[in-house]
């Protein structure tokens, strides 16, 4: 691989993928912060990149749109703008070839979209100077901002991964892991987020984490709605994991994180918060403050979201019952499990797991 220059993904993952594999309020999952009113959605278009990535991720936002405008009673105006966006509002050259217009330049968008490219990096870095202070900029302003395979190098580049977790496709690893040393580079994940930023491994992890985003700004419904009406069947070469806790961990206190950590690996084992407070050299009264303090979180509804996070995978990828979801998770009661689950995603398991379409491999 050379130096300096981004190869195309594979190109029999990379164009036509769309799947949804939920992710929805949670922290390991993809953090899930307030949502404020979605007013703006920018796709970053430059020079050399792929018309399939930059318009998938037009049409998918459009769609979610049309779709909270009707929910809202708007009937056919879209309850948000999508909109693509060049550094210096011209046309862009895309890898294939074609031209393509765009909306305008770059602007104060709620959420931002880092499309795949090829090419050398450097020189669209020298090209577009303008993209790095203007991440920074929307990254302060509270942007979700979100990196699909080389996309996430305009995010490395523009320092918004240093000291946090990133990834990309792999064939772009090795470059990445050199270019961009302060990024806590993990490979073996297809999707990351840390603070607001996202990463994307590729086209299919971009599918879970765009659905992510539409259930945190319009909605369950519109993402059930989605999952189920428009998106394409494809089996998944990974466990998508769960999106939304990243964010918890941006706090300075070791301790609770080792308690994350634990938790994490021991979340469907029969444990007193007691204990783990005392294995930890705290008292129980210490520990409640200090996690809460800490995360946003009350360690029990932590918990419980680690639970449901786990749920949400094993019923989106898996065929197992209710009840054996239910127990490999911590439940020994399906009825109890099913309620709390309601309560974390608005849907029954059953209806969550009808958003899929099952295919054997």
């Amino acid at each position: 691989m050379q130096k300096n220059k981004t190869l195309p993904p594979d190109c029999g993952s990379f164009t036509l993928l769309c799947l949804y594999k939920n992710k929805r309020n949670s922290q390991k999952t993809l953090s899930m912060p307030t949502a404020q009113p979605l007013k703006r959605i920018s796709i970053l278009a430059t020079d050399g990149v792929f018309a399939s990535t930059l318009l998938h991720a037009k049409d998918f936002f459009h769609m979610a749109s049309l779709r909270y405008g009707k929910q809202l009673g708007l009937d056919l105006t879209p309850a948000f703008e999508t909109v693509l966006v060049s550094p210096d509002g011209q046309p862009v050259s895309t890898f294939s070839g074609p031209r393509i217009e765009v909306d305008g330049a770059l602007d104060d968008a709620d959420a931002v979209i880092l499309p795949a490219f090829w090419g050398d990096f450097d020189a669209l870095c020298r090209q577009y100077p303008q993209v790095g202070p203007w991440l920074q900029a929307r990254h302060e302003a509270g942007s979700a901002i979100c990196g699909e395979a080389s996309g996430a190098f305009w995010m490395a580049a523009a320092g918004l991964l240093d000291e946090r977790e990133g990834t990309t496709h792999w064939r772009f690893a090795r470059e990445f892991a050199e270019r961009f040393p302060r990024v806590l580079f993990t490979q073996e994940k297809h999707l990351t987020d840390s603070d607001n930023l996202y990463c994307a491994g590729g086209t299919t992890s971009a599918c879970d984490l765009y659905m992510h985003l539409v259930e945190r700004f319009c909605g369950a419904h519109i993402a059930q709605g989605m999952a189920r009406d428009i998106l394409f069947e494809v089996q998944r070469n990974y466990s998508p994991g769960r999106i939304g806790f990243g964010g918890q961990k941006l706090h300075l206190d070791t301790r609770i994180l080792q308690i994350q950590e634990w938790l994490e690996e021991h979340f469907a084992e029969k444990f007193r918060f007691e204990d783990v407070a005392r294995d930890h050299g705290m008292s129980i009264r210490n520990f409640m403050r200090r996690f809460q303090t800490a995360t946003g979180d009350k360690p029990l509804h932590y918990l419980q979201r680690l639970r449901i996070e786990t749920a949400k995978t094993l019923l989106s990828t898996t065929r197992k019952s209710i009840k054996t979801i239910s127990y490999e998770v911590g439940y020994d009661d399906a009825s109890f499990f099913a309620r709390l689950f309601r309560q974390h995603t608005e849907l029954s398991p059953n209806q969550y797991r009808q958003q899929y379409r099952f295919k054997n491999s």
